[in-house]
């Protein structure tokens, strides 16, 4: 394995993951009384991002579905929890009383959504498969311990910021979703 090569996968998924954005959708969730454990957002996470590195595109033919209609997919959901942060509303509804959001919509498909799965199918054309679980296992690594900070960083910010960061990053994820679809869509 090639440090560089480990080094380029990395960063391209944590663009893809971009969880540093997210940290203001977690901050809302709590806000909303939802419970987001970060081990198991973890582990989710990463259980989805190896399966797909592995079985993806078999995954997505046994079930005939093509990338672009799956990223199409969760371009919409991405696009649902925009709308969400920017009106301040609630669209998703938890069913069964549960008040967890570990593993909809934060593992997925916020953090192992359409975007990075895609990206994980495309990598493998350009790199070894040793090399994107590296980058996905760094990955998590980051995705635990910035998860962990959300109650650090909300404090830090103060109601006025998280506000703030909230809306910002509502309008990125929208725009986000859009460029998603346009992309899979072909506009």
């Amino acid at each position: 394995m090639n440090f560089q090569q480990i080094l380029s996968v990395t960063l391209i998924l944590f663009s893809i993951i971009d969880i540093l954005g997210n940290i203001p959708v977690v901050i809302a969730m709590k806000e909303q009384g939802k419970i987001i454990e970060s081990g198991k957002v973890t582990l989710t996470s990463g259980l989805l991002m190896v399966v797909f590195l592995f079985a993806g595109e078999s995954i997505l033919k046994l079930l005939g579905v093509d990338v672009a209609s799956f990223a199409i997919a969760g371009a919409i959901v991405i696009f649902i929890i925009g709308m969400e942060m920017v009106l301040g509303r609630d669209f998703f509804k938890q069913s069964g009383g549960s008040s967890s959001a570990s593993i909809v919509p934060i593992a997925f498909p916020m953090i192992a959504g359409s975007g990075t799965l895609t990206t994980i199918l495309s990598l493998r054309s350009e790199y070894s498969t040793e090399t994107i679980a590296v980058g996905i296992a760094i990955n998590l690594v980051l995705i635990y311990v910035a998860l962990r900070s959300s109650d650090w960083i909300q404090k830090k910010l103060g109601p006025g910021g998280t506000e703030i960061l909230r809306k910002a990053f509502g309008i990125i994820l929208l725009t986000i979703a859009v460029k998603l679809f346009r992309t899979n869509v072909g506009i």
